[in-house]
């Protein structure tokens, strides 16, 4: 959509209008039934968010629409305390994350998505600067869970487990904890300060962290039954898938991705190949290509140094070695075209400047190798796409020199040494709908080994397992999980926080509640199950105000050899305030007061300030509605319904 479009929305076209004469039908009629309702559903970049980020409900407060419920405290401190409760890592993952949530924006349909992450990161790096640290439990309920797994995943159920008072013990087989953040993203997109400030907040808690211990092999799966309650594996998915050539198999100079990026994190590999092909299109792919690229090459390297040798453990490379470090020609493959990549635009950008060249719809038919048996170059040809097969193109063979082959192409679970009984037989685990070990009553899984995805995905998977496992332990075992699986806004919190709660019912019977106190008038709560679309929203209210973009430090081909600085520069307070105020607020009033100037009964009024809270900031009196429904049509949000009403 074109921002000329985009600024002349029209709800009702030519010859779609439902009366001939509006006026006439507001004087003519007496009463109607059908009255405004607040109907509060989530919004669609929540609803996009695997971590079910309450978004709209932190941009409300970038926004100053929420205020602070503490006397002095700053918006970001609020807006923090808002973030995680679903996402104990808002700095990180306002980093890294491909933001699906932007994606799903209803912005997208005025100008541009809201820049979430921008806003997250800025928050997330503001409470770091702040020393701003995670509450700990109110009480203890004596129970004891084990986290198998330091990652996104286990570190989110870790934090949401001892919220609610539960002992937690995690267990990790490196020797720090991070999973894929520390161990498969490298530092120049996530600062180790940033991720070690946020993993560090969460033991602050109370959560004990015990290192280089491997469930398996040096505690049994026996043990960990007798001694925890409840067991969260979040072992993700560390083994990486080779290229599907019969030539792959017991060639040495081709490493998968996931290893050559655990190598590089944990400062063994310091340089690399000076020809270097990488096989994939995701974004574990652009990272093993632009790594290489700051790694560089040494033109006299010793058997033992070659980059597969360290990869796969035998030795370390020498630090010293470093100051020889040349150029390296790096090439990634990707068997969809440019635009169909699953690596976000930005990164395959970062990549092209960087210097790695991108080839888009090819894929790999052999390994050309020396007497030697190592790899000499690629074999490619080009390809079209069957969905997500790919069909060769006859006749465009092509060879790419290299002298290390790296296949991104995927990940699996390790299972082996122990662990087989939770084998799916295809090294992941199986869950039921409340993310239970199927057959395993006191085991839960999310992350990875369930379904390799985002880090964010494996956050909200801890997440929901966490309040799982917490119910069980209740007694009342969750059966099923809300369709709309989100951290949801809830009413009567903001209304108990604010000491604005409804009054105890004590009548033993009433007809309307339009004039109790003891209700929630005229208020109803879809948000579990239902996401509020586009076509809801009254879009002819909103300006054209594009999104703002973070600013990177850009690195040309010539500078990328050795630069591992951090590419992205945070919002500034004003920057975040801005993006905040370019929310729509899908599915929740955010008091533009359209409903009360347009209505032509005067039916609709603000609610009395002292009781005014985020989601009742206006009301309708029935008795004077008519049910034309203009403040409907007038509504921004959507979050106004036609409904019966009493």
């Amino acid at each position: 959509m074109t921002a000329e479009q985009a600024l002349n929305w029209r709800r009702y076209t030519d010859g779609e209008s439902k009366w001939d004469d509006l006026q006439d039908d507001i004087f003519k009629a007496g009463w109607s039934h059908k009255c405004p309702t607040y109907v509060h559903r989530a919004p669609p970049c929540q609803g996009s968010c695997p971590s079910g980020h309450d978004i709209r409900g932190w941009l409300a407060i970038a926004r100053g629409m929420d205020k602070p419920t503490v006397e002095g405290m700053e918006w970001q401190e609020y807006a923090f305390e808002r973030m995680v409760e679903a996402n104990p890592f808002p700095s990180v993952m306002g980093r890294v994350c491909p933001a699906p949530c932007e994606d799903g924006c209803n912005r997208n349909e005025v100008d541009d998505q809201v820049g979430i992450n921008g806003v997250e990161q800025h928050v997330g790096d503001w409470a770091i600067a702040h020393k701003i640290a995670l509450p700990k439990p109110e009480k203890e309920t004596g129970k004891k869970i084990a986290v198998i797994g330091g990652g996104p995943g286990g570190l989110s159920c870790a934090w949401q487990m001892r919220r609610k008072g539960h002992s937690v013990t995690v267990f990790e087989k490196q020797e720090k904890l991070g999973g894929m953040m520390a161990y498969g993203i490298p530092g120049y997109r996530v600062p180790r300060d940033i991720l070690d400030a946020e993993m560090q907040r969460i033991l602050d808690t109370g959560v004990v962290a015990k290192t280089g211990v491997t469930i398996g092999k040096d505690i049994t799966i026996e043990q960990l039954e007798n001694d925890f309650d409840a067991i969260f594996w979040a072992v993700g998915a560390q083994k990486g898938r080779g290229l599907f050539l019969d030539s792959w198999e017991g060639t040495e100079n081709c490493i998968t991705g996931v290893a050559f990026l655990e190598a590089f994190n944990q400062g063994r590999l310091h340089y690399t190949t000076q020809k270097v092909v990488v096989v994939g299109g995701g974004d574990t792919s652009i990272d093993v290509a632009s790594v290489a690229r700051r790694l560089g090459h040494i033109s006299t390297m010793a058997e033992k140094d070659r980059p597969e040798a360290v990869v796969l453990g035998h030795t370390a490379h020498d630090v010293a070695s470093a100051a020889q470090r040349e150029g390296v020609q790096s090439v990634l493959t990707s068997l969809f075209p440019l635009e169909g990549m699953t690596a976000s635009e930005r990164e395959r950008n970062d990549a092209t400047r960087e210097g790695v060249e991108i080839k888009g719809g090819v894929m790999p038919v052999d390994i050309i190798k020396d007497a030697n048996g190592r790899a000499t170059a690629l074999r490619m040809c080009e390809c079209t796409m069957n969905g997500m097969t790919p069909v060769p193109v006859e006749g465009t063979e092509f060879d790419i020199e290299c002298d290390l082959i790296v296949s991104a192409i995927g990940q699996m679970g390790d299972l082996a040494n122990g662990l087989e009984s939770l084998d799916n037989g295809r090294g992941f685990m199986d869950i039921t709908p409340v993310y239970q070990v199927k057959g395993k009553e006191k085991h839960f899984a999310g992350g990875d080994v369930v379904r390799p995805h985002l880090l964010t995905t494996a956050i909200g998977h801890g997440s929901i397992a966490a309040e799982s496992i917490d119910h069980m332990l209740a007694g009342h075992p969750d059966e099923r999980r809300p369709k709309v699986d989100v951290h949801h806004f809830n009413l009567l919190n903001e209304l108990h926080q604010r000491g604005k709660d409804p009054e105890p019912y004590n009548k033993e019977y009433v007809r309307g509640t339009d004039r109790e106190k003891f209700a929630v008038h005229n208020f109803e709560d879809r948000s579990s199950s239902q996401i509020i679309p586009h076509e809801d929203l009254f879009l002819g209210h909103f300006t054209y105000d594009g999104v703002q973009k973070r600013d990177e430090k850009h690195i040309s081909a010539d500078e990328v050899l050795g630069n591992f600085e951090e590419r992205l520069v945070g919002f500034t307070a004003e920057q975040a305030q801005h993006e905040g105020e370019r929310c729509m607020s899908c599915g929740m009033c955010f008091e533009c007061d359209n409903c009360v100037i347009f209505c032509p009964q005067d039916a609709v009024f603000r609610v009395k300030k002292d009781m005014t809270t985020v989601g009742r900031y206006v009301d309708t009196d029935y008795k004077k509605c008519i049910g034309c429904h203009i403040c409907r049509d007038v509504c921004p949000t959507g979050y106004i319904q036609m409904g019966l009403g009493e």
